[in-house]
């Protein structure tokens, strides 16, 4: 009798756990000494990632991943946080980083991190692979930020970064123009079917070192002189290994039609899922299109592919004034590019294409957005920073030349192709896209902190606002989304298009990357005259179950890692075929 008491005393301690939902050692089902969880996240409201409405509940974390998810229960704890009501959400991803440079100075990412972010997927191009051969020139060519190039490989740069600490997690895309640079430099020429092959192999290996997928940036040299048959090899390669093809379309604006076409013609030929990247009608001439866009993507959808969009929370973009220039004039890469338009004949030549709002074969988002919409974000050198924050029209009168001759000049006094911002888009539109299923969201901006080298250039204040706007604009002023939709729009939605499967959702067994945020205050407050401003209303930040923010002050504390794809996973059978 004495034994079986026994027995059934070990039996209710070993089960303890399981009432609970939690995940327990073997070692603890005997040992009561010491608390089994770490964390407790108590008196909170659940919005675990699904869309499913809120309930109140609280999470249990042990290690770097969540045991428990649901409504109160008496447990124990090393530590026990009562978030008095505030909304417990899995961390928000950036579907579109540009922290690929910012991380060498500030590997907190905090523009990002004080709104919740605890995932950044770098895109549109790729930090490797590279040859050696271009190091020296890459150092040459960076402005503020200065940092060694010790990689070649898609892989090194990833572990260089991480190395350095990171408080986000981390994930990128092989670039298609970055494989193409390697193999073709920068002119404008066609890949021959070894050269293709070579482009392939290379595509592979990066996937194989962890990339989530292919990405390009299809207005820039020279990702532009890409066929869609070039894209296709190359995103099958993506889909072999089981990625993605997340691209920046040949045409946000006059050519948008044919842009979407080629997305759904990708996606049919090499069964690679596709991203299109921030999502926008630019220009005001083409705000009408919106809706047959959305008609032909959702046709695609219901024809069984998966496609999908991001898109940011202004009616600005930013990128350089090499968008306001024909793509001829850039082809041998930015010395060239510099060369010709010190040539008087060329000169003139791309001033008048610059002034021709609606050409034919490229991307004009000067033209969209006028000499007024054209603001100047960043320059290289000092002499020129006193022009940050002017548009071209205010420096073109200064000067008495005209917008097109100093946008010519700039960028052969900066020596780079110098950061601006476009005013190309409708608020409206943005308000229809908010609201699509299918669209998550991302900065297109560096992780960036208000403080320090980050203080010599202006930004675009998505920088600093993107995901917190969503609440705060989308979600509480023009009730465009609920709470719940916009938490799965900013987690599970990109995790799934991602294929992350650990992350993105509030669930037991899943890594412990948290925001606690008070979705009444959440709020942006950078703008463009003032960008660098942090949002507020967020509270904590768990990445792999340790604070990176906590009580609204970021703790420091090297929390990320680097996430890699399937096929970097030793013995991947899913993906064996990459491996081969």
């Amino acid at each position: 009798m004495t034994f079986l008491l026994h027995m059934s005393k070990k039996i209710i301690a070993a089960c303890l756990g399981c009432s609970l939902g939690l995940i327990l050692p073997s070692s603890a089902q005997t040992k009561t000494t010491a608390p089994e969880i770490d964390l407790i996240l108590h008196n909170g409201v659940i919005y675990d990632g699904s869309g499913s409405l809120p309930y109140r509940g609280q999470i249990a974390i042990r290690g770097d991943k969540i045991v428990y998810v649901g409504t109160h229960r008496k447990m124990t704890a090393k530590s026990v946080i009562d978030v008095k009501g505030k909304a417990i959400a899995p961390g928000f991803i950036n579907m579109l980083s540009h922290m690929e440079e910012s991380v060498f100075i500030d590997g907190r990412a905090l523009s990002d991190l004080a709104q919740g972010v605890t995932l950044e997927v770098l895109g549109e191009d790729s930090m490797g692979p590279i040859p050696a051969s271009v190091q020296k020139s890459m150092e040459a060519a960076q402005g503020d930020i200065k940092y060694k190039v010790n990689w070649t490989s898609f892989g090194e740069y990833l572990k260089v970064i991480e190395q350095r600490g990171l408080g986000p997690n981390v994930a990128a895309l092989v670039g298609a123009g970055t494989v193409r640079n390697y193999v073709l430099g920068s002119e404008d020429i066609a890949a021959n079917p070894t050269q293709l092959q070579s482009m392939r192999k290379l595509v592979r290996q990066a996937m194989r070192e962890g990339a989530l997928g292919l990405t390009t940036a299809l207005i820039y040299v020279p990702n532009t002189f890409a066929t869609t048959e070039e894209l296709i090899a190359l995103a099958k390669e993506s889909a072999t290994c089981g990625g993605i093809f997340s691209a920046h379309m040949r045409s946000e604006g006059d050519r948008i039609e044919a842009a979407v076409d080629e997305m759904i013609t990708i996606a049919k030929a090499s069964k690679a899922p596709v991203e299109i990247y921030h999502l926008k009608f630019a220009g005001k001439d083409n705000w009408h299109k919106i809706d047959p866009i959305i008609k032909k993507i959702e046709a695609a959808r219901a024809q069984g592919l998966h496609i999908t969009a991001d898109m940011y929370t202004y009616t600005a973009g930013a990128t350089g004034l090499d968008a306001a220039m024909p793509s001829w004039v850039q082809a041998g890469g930015l010395a060239a590019w510099i060369k010709r338009l010190q040539d008087p004949a060329t000169r003139a030549k791309v001033i008048a294409e610059m002034r021709n709002p609606h050409p034919k074969d490229w991307e004009n988002l000067y033209g969209g957005a006028s000499a007024e919409g054209t603001m100047l974000l960043g320059f290289k050198t000092a002499k020129l920073k006193p022009l940050t924050g002017k548009s071209l029209a205010q420096v073109a009168k200064e000067r008495g030349v005209s917008p097109e001759d100093i946008a010519v000049d700039l960028v052969i006094e900066d020596g780079s192709r110098i950061e601006v911002a476009y005013f190309l888009m409708d608020e409206k539109n943005l308000r229809k896209q908010v609201a699509l299923p299918w669209v998550s969201f991302g900065s297109d901006a560096a992780g960036a902190a208000p403080n320090g080298i980050f203080l010599q250039a202006s930004a675009h204040p998505r920088t600093y606002g993107n995901f917190a706007r969503v609440f705060a604009q989308y979600v509480r002023k023009d009730k465009v989304l609920s709470i719940q939709e916009a938490v799965r729009k900013l987690s599970a939605l990109p995790a799934s298009t991602l294929s992350i499967k650990d992350r993105g959702s509030l669930q037991s067994g899943n890594y412990a990357d948290v925001v606690v945020f008070d979705p009444e205050k959440i709020q942006d407050h950078a703008t463009f005259s003032k960008p660098h401003q942090l949002a507020t209303g967020v509270e904590h930040v768990l990445v792999n179950g340790k604070f990176a923010l906590r009580d609204g002050i970021a703790t420091g504390v090297a929390t990320g890692r680097i996430i890699k794809g399937s096929a970097a996973n030793a013995g991947s059978k899913e993906y064996a075929a990459c491996l081969d």
